[in-house]
């Protein structure tokens, strides 16, 4: 009987198209089949493109500076706004109600999934208020709101912090009941308890999940940002943009939206670069 110790050796990276068909054939590299490795910044490029076009198009006189101002007079008005500390006031009231929006729903989020992802009772009474109110938009809601809690700081807050909620259950709760089932009888046969079990194989499984929540949820975050302020706010980008809507300034309009791009492609990458440092034990085709 031939041992598993005398068996050949293993087939080399680089393998021959005779393999099967006989010997004299030329030796042919394995094609690659994942994507090629990305050059620095590389996301920026359509950017940059979106940019130059823009800018050709003010040049030629394509573009109406009144329906949108050409880029150099956007960044003219960017200096003058910050010089005066009008940009930076805005920003502010901005960032604060993002962010304490953005911490309330990451945890409220994050502790309904682990509760509904882990136990039945918790999926018995979570997951279908959740699925109910993923099914009505969160904008939907301002009405009611403004009824329960008048048109103050808390409102707004709370409106951000219901869309992060949706998208942090939605992507952590799928990630914790996606688990393998291998996985489970695997653990089953070593014995591991429930609570190791938990700890070595399920929250590790659900890290991707809740990674892509958190992305989710920052964008999600802006988006509902920009509308809030717009409702009885004294100072926020989006109340920057609603009064330079009034006043027909396009250029007030593209800074607000600079600025929302800005913060929202350094959140995004921010994550990113957190995901990758967490997951480094994880190999995708991105890399």
């Amino acid at each position: 009987m031939t041992s598993i110790l005398s068996a050949p050796a293993a087939v080399p990276a680089r393998t021959t198209a005779a393999g099967a068909s006989g010997s004299g054939a030329a030796e042919r590299p394995i094609r690659r089949l994942g994507l090629r490795k990305g050059f620095p910044f590389s996301r920026l490029a359509g950017v940059l493109l979106l940019l130059a076009v823009w800018a050709v198009g003010s040049l030629a006189g394509l573009i109406d500076p009144r329906k949108l101002s050409a880029p150099w007079t956007v960044v003219t008005t960017a200096v003058e706004l910050i010089s005066t500390g009008i940009l930076q006031e805005h920003i502010a009231a901005s960032l604060s109600r993002a962010a304490v929006g953005f911490a309330f729903g990451v945890v409220i989020g994050t502790a309904l999934a682990v509760a509904a992802g882990l136990t039945r009772s918790g999926d018995a009474l979570i997951d279908g208020p959740i699925q109910l109110k993923r099914a009505i938009p969160t904008l939907g809601l301002i009405p009611l709101l403004i009824l329960w809690l008048g048109i103050g700081e808390t409102f707004k807050i709370v409106i951000i912090a219901l869309g992060v909620v949706v998208h942090m259950y939605i992507q952590t709760h799928n990630s914790l009941t996606s688990i393998d089932n291998r996985y489970v009888e695997l653990a089953e046969v070593l014995g591991l308890s429930r609570a190791t079990f938990i700890r070595k194989v399920v929250l590790p499984g659900a890290m991707p999940g809740f990674f892509l929540g958190l992305r989710l949820s920052v964008t999600g975050a802006w988006l509902t940002l920009i509308v809030v302020e717009g409702i009885n706010a004294v100072t926020g980008l989006g109340k920057m943009m609603y009064n330079a809507q009034n006043y027909g300034q396009s250029d007030v309009i593209l800074v607000g939206l600079a600025v929302y791009g800005i913060f929202g492609l350094l959140s995004d990458a921010v994550l990113r670069y957190i995901e990758r440092r967490s997951l480094s034990w994880r190999k995708t085709l991105a890399g």
